[in-house]
């Protein structure tokens, strides 16, 4: 996903955050209901529910990759696999308030995501 240009949000217990304007990466899980879940987050319009829903409000050119069984890669491992591969974590909680990563919210850098979804044998969802 992308951000046009510089955003200061409130994002709920997280407070204040800003993002400069560029391509970010969030890594989430959906247990049950992935098609519903990644359609909602891929909504402009909807009821701020999660941290990724202040984002994805205002962001453009969404695009959502799974890793399904029998090769699922769990969130937290993909958040660690992207910043081996030069993705920085952003906002301090970001998603990841249920685990001990520092952020599931990720800036992107040139030529990652595709590196990134190669790696780990990603598919793109196509809704």
């Amino acid at each position: 996903m992308v951000l046009p240009e510089d955003v200061e949000l409130d994002v709920g217990s997280l407070g204040r955050i800003c993002l400069e304007a560029g391509g970010y990466c969030y890594v989430g899980s959906a247990m049950n209901g992935l098609d519903q879940r990644v359609r909602r987050h891929l909504s402009h319009e909807k009821n701020i529910r999660w941290h990724i829903d202040y984002i994805t409000s205002l962001a453009i050119n969404m695009e959502a990759y799974s890793s399904e069984c029998p090769r699922a890669v769990p969130e937290c491992k993909i958040a660690e696999a992207a910043a081996l591969l030069g993705f920085q974590p952003t906002v301090r909680g970001f998603g990841s308030s249920d685990c001990r990563c520092y952020s599931h919210l990720l800036s992107v850098p040139d030529g990652g995501k595709m590196l990134l979804v190669a790696s780990l044998g990603m598919n793109a969802l196509e809704l």
